[in-house]
């Protein structure tokens, strides 16, 4: 036989970055690999941890060094898939995630893959998936998710108060503390009765998913805004101006102080069509720092219905069915910004309080 081929060149990892870094029970899964590729395997997983909400291109090139080392790993060709799903390579994605239901027998993995078929342009596949029996058997939250991508796959058939019906689940309304689902389906619910003609509802369901969403998982008071017909400041953009024109835009913002006012008079009135607490309504009317899910094919999701060869701009993995702007959580991969754990962040705050 001659010389072995070399595989493609792996992406560099950090030299801070250490496989301690990563979930003990993902890295006991590593176990059937040696010592040092299981190291490797393991910077790797943590690479797409951090690159993963504002690089996916790159954490997909990582999740691919990973497969080459430790293809046969279950939770490796899981993370693979969730990589590729962001990354909006939905074919990929969809193979991988079959492969770790295969390995692991699992079927947690079926609202991405649901959510891979509406990107390849195939809802009705994606419905076959949440119709199966394995879907029956999901935990609460994925069963949440797998209502999004449902009502999503009956948008993109036309089918648009089926899709409303869709997301009318115990969750919607459900007394208690907020969970890292409720933003992504109280937003999803709006997207759905706007697209029906029901705007009053949807600003409703808008304004209590911007309400709770403090870590910027949706763009739902950007939405809220612009339905109401208010301007959102952009701060980062505005302090990167150049400084006459931010210096201008400051005065503007003082002489206008008066009308400000009055505008969130008139929004307290309004305040019996829309409960929301004051920081969301400041979000609302001024907007934050906002930090927009990542898109690859797109902005948002499949939800919004898809042109010929696959859906609109609602494509993002970032931002799709499954997550409305939410990124699906890697095991083990602790992530930075917009993550269910960040969204465990706001528990505190019950559904009956927004």
């Amino acid at each position: 036989m001659g010389p072995r081929r070399a595989g493609p060149a792996e992406p560099r990892v950090p030299d801070d970055v250490t496989p301690a870094d990563l979930e003990r029970s993902v890295r006991g899964e590593l176990r059937s690999l040696s010592n040092a590729n299981a190291d490797e395997v393991a910077r790797h997983l943590v690479m797409i941890g951090r690159l993963l909400p504002d690089d996916p291109d790159e954490a997909y090139a990582h999740a691919m060094a990973a497969q080459r080392r430790a293809g046969r790993v279950a939770v490796v060709r899981e993370i693979v898939g969730v990589a590729a799903y962001h990354a909006g390579r939905w074919a990929e994605a969809l193979s991988e995630l079959r492969a770790a239901r295969r390995m692991s027998g699992s079927s947690h993995v079926l609202p991405l893959m649901a959510d891979a078929e509406r990107g390849l342009g195939r809802p009705e596949r994606a419905l076959d998936l949440a119709a199966s029996p394995e879907a029956q058997t999901l935990a609460t939250a994925e069963k949440v998710e797998m209502a999004i991508v449902v009502s999503g796959a009956r948008r993109d058939l036309g089918q648009r108060d089926a899709a409303v019906v869709a997301l009318q689940i115990p969750q919607l309304t459900a007394a208690g503390p907020i969970q890292p689902y409720t933003v992504r389906l109280w937003y999803a619910y709006a997207e759905a009765l706007l697209d029906v003609g029901r705007r009053e509802e949807a600003l409703h369901w808008f304004a209590r998913a911007a309400a709770v969403d403090h870590d910027g998982v949706t763009d739902a008071d950007e939405r809220l805004a612009e339905l109401e017909g208010v301007d959102i400041v952009d701060l980062e953009e505005l302090s990167n101006a150049p400084g006459d024109l931010a210096s201008d835009d400051l005065a503007n913002d003082d002489t206008n102080d008066d009308n400000t006012n009055d505008d969130n008079e008139n929004r307290d009135s309004r305040s019996d069509r829309v409960n929301v607490d004051t920081q969301g309504s400041a979000k609302a009317q001024h907007g934050r720092q906002t930090h927009k899910t990542q898109t690859q094919t797109g902005d948002s999701h499949p939800e919004g219905g898809q042109p010929e060869g696959g859906p609109t701009e609602d494509t993002s993995p970032g931002n799709t069915g499954v997550v409305a702007g939410a990124q699906p959580r890697i095991p083990g991969v602790a992530f930075s910004d917009t993550t269910d754990a960040a969204v465990e962040g706001t528990g505190d705050t019950s559904a009956a309080d927004v």
